[in-house]
């Protein structure tokens, strides 16, 4: 019998310092493989459809390429695929864990009574954030000034974000061109406004892109925006709003957000 204080082994991958991807994000990812359908694939992974959802969305933001493309299809429901880079990452995920789970009985048989307290140390190793947008990057430029930084963080080819920070924070996370960083980025500061409009704002940034879906509340509207390269954000707007400004699926938009409402992070 497994005791509740026994040390298990749960596999992440990353690519670089990048985020990683666990066991839960690749069991959604075969059953997106398997069904083609996010809305089967959630139903058979045990979530909710708007979880299934925005874990497709995190793991689609923490790869250089999506993982998984959807196709909008109106009311007869939408369809979903695995690239080959996201079929590559199930395949070393799985011959990873079974290495990994060598290693493990190899290490507890070595310890003994002495592994049960690792369980305590592992769990300290996770970060978890309110913010919904997480979009990681490289860093390519910080301009210093006496208080508080610029630094610009390039998300993907042609779609960079500029924050502010404190001069403190920038040392703190040893922030320098080439160094890798994550844009954390709360959905309710982000504003959007239809694309082809010239609007003149303070908002430092305009990322532009198309409205993937738009899921209405009592009160409030969140929309999803595909950028390029396959990122996403998420943005909630009164559901007022959202009608006002048409946002619906297959409609540019663009993106608004203060240089100073974007927290940066490091791994």
């Amino acid at each position: 019998m497994t005791r509740a204080d026994t040390v298990t082994a749960s596999l992440v991958l990353s690519r670089g310092a990048r985020s990683p991807v666990g066991r839960a994000r690749i069991a959604l990812l075969e059953a997106v493989r398997d069904h083609a359908s996010i809305t089967l694939a959630a139903k058979a992974v045990g979530l909710s459809y708007k979880a299934a959802w925005d874990a497709v969305q995190a793991i689609n933001n923490l790869f250089e390429t999506p993982l998984v493309t959807t196709r909008v299809g109106g009311r007869s429901g939408g369809l979903a695929a695995v690239t080959q880079e996201g079929l590559d990452v199930i395949t070393v995920f799985h011959a990873l864990e079974i290495e990994l789970n060598l290693a493990l009985e190899r290490v507890e048989r070595r310890l003994g009574d002495r592994a049960a307290p690792l369980s305590s140390v592992f769990g300290r190793f996770a970060m978890k954030t309110s913010a919904r947008n997480a979009l990681r990057g490289v860093v390519v430029a910080v301009t210093p000034g006496a208080v508080n930084s610029e630094v610009v963080l390039k998300i993907a080819e042609g779609v960079e974000v500029v924050a502010i920070i404190t001069r403190q924070s920038v040392a703190d996370l040893d922030l320098a061109p080439g160094r890798e960083a994550i844009a954390l980025i709360k959905a309710s500061s982000i504003i959007l406004a239809p694309a082809g409009e010239a609007l003149r704002t303070s908002a430092r940034n305009r990322l532009t892109g198309v409205v993937d879906h738009r899921e209405d509340g009592a009160v409030n509207s969140e929309i999803t925006l595909i950028l390029e390269a396959g990122k996403v954000l998420t943005a909630t707007i009164t559901r007022e709003s959202a009608r006002e400004l048409d946002l619906c699926a297959g409609q540019p938009a663009a993106a608004l957000i203060k240089a100073s409402h974007i927290i940066l992070a490091v791994e």
